[in-house]
């Protein structure tokens, strides 16, 4: 009987194995999952691309497309196939909010007449390509642009502010300080009332704060705060990563949540509490309901950053 029942287990465990197999293998030939890029239309020459990393926008200038941020490796051409489906305008520009792969991987599938820019300190960042703080790594990071001989590096940087294109093609691209990164650009589109603040911008949810490219919990409620006081008759922002726009409502907002989580972590340090005790009992506050909660190991990430920063 017991014989029995054990060949009865192995034929169970076996076919369950079968099963699995059969939907962990790869289609015939090793053909990847279907990349798939979803367009909202904002204006009638600007678009958002979603799918496959960060926010992508897609300004239809005069002359040519200007396209912000580029997804993860290998979503460059998708994102060049879908601007086909929008306009038969050749790409000309790509402008990368920061230094992030989800970002600017898609940068080397362009062609390498493409002008690429960024923040002068984010171009230092992509020739490191520097893991995340914050995020769990698979092994040593990777650099997508070593391994294509440059392709898709930056040519032209800015420090401050500084504009591209005339008229209502106008592009103005501004730094405001630390935050996510050290060198996060804001796009602005004067002419259509819209501006693209990437990541240090994601969405209503705790910042990944990335101090290996020079992210900062002290300084980043100050630089959002400094976007929202000196970037006049916009109306609509393109996060980093949510699925909705927000407004210059939301910035402010945004900008007043990040100072009120310094200046309660700020306060726990000085009181004696450790990172744990303070990651462990810090909550979003009742006036900020509906952020997303935030995951365990940002949170910790968080504190700890803004605790060696105070030091």
């Amino acid at each position: 009987m017991r014989r029995i029942l054990c060949l009865i287990a192995l034929t169970g465990f076996g076919a369950l194995s079968i099963t699995l197999a059969a939907f962990q293998q790869p289609a015939a030939g090793g053909a990847q999952a279907t990349k798939v890029v979803d367009v909202d239309k904002l204006k009638d020459n600007l678009y958002v691309l979603k799918g496959g990393g960060g926010n992508t926008a897609v300004f239809i200038g005069t002359d040519g497309v200007v396209v912000v941020d580029t997804k993860n490796p290998g979503w460059g051409q998708p994102i060049l196939d879908k601007i086909k489906s929008l306009t038969n305008k050749p790409v000309t520009t790509i402008i990368n909010t920061h230094t992030h792969g989800d970002h600017v991987s898609g940068n080397v599938e362009f062609p390498a007449t493409v002008e690429v820019i960024t923040h002068a300190n984010t171009k230092i960042n992509m020739q490191e390509m520097r893991g995340a703080t914050g995020i769990a790594q698979q092994g040593p990071p990777t650099n997508i642009f070593k391994e294509n001989n440059g392709r898709g590096m930056p040519k032209k940087t800015f420090k401050d502010k500084t504009s591209i294109g005339k008229g209502n093609d106008r592009i103005d691209l501004y730094y405001f300080g630390r935050g996510h990164t050290n060198g996060d650009a804001w796009v602005v589109f004067p002419a259509l009332g819209v501006m693209h603040a990437g990541d240090i911008f994601s969405g209503k949810n705790i910042p990944l704060l990335d101090a290996n490219n020079g992210g900062s919990g002290v300084e980043i409620g100050n630089s959002l705060q400094k976007a929202a006081d000196t970037i006049k008759n916009v109306d609509v922002i393109i996060t980093g990563h949510a699925m909705t726009t927000m407004t210059m409502a939301d910035l402010r907002e945004y900008a007043a949540f990040n100072k009120d989580f310094l200046a309660a972590v700020s306060a726990a340090k000085k009181s004696g509490k450790t990172v744990d005790q303070v990651a462990d009992s810090w909550t979003i506050p009742e006036k900020y309901k509906g952020y997303a909660a935030p995951a365990a190991a940002r949170l910790k990430a968080n504190v700890q950053i803004v605790f060696d920063e105070l030091k």
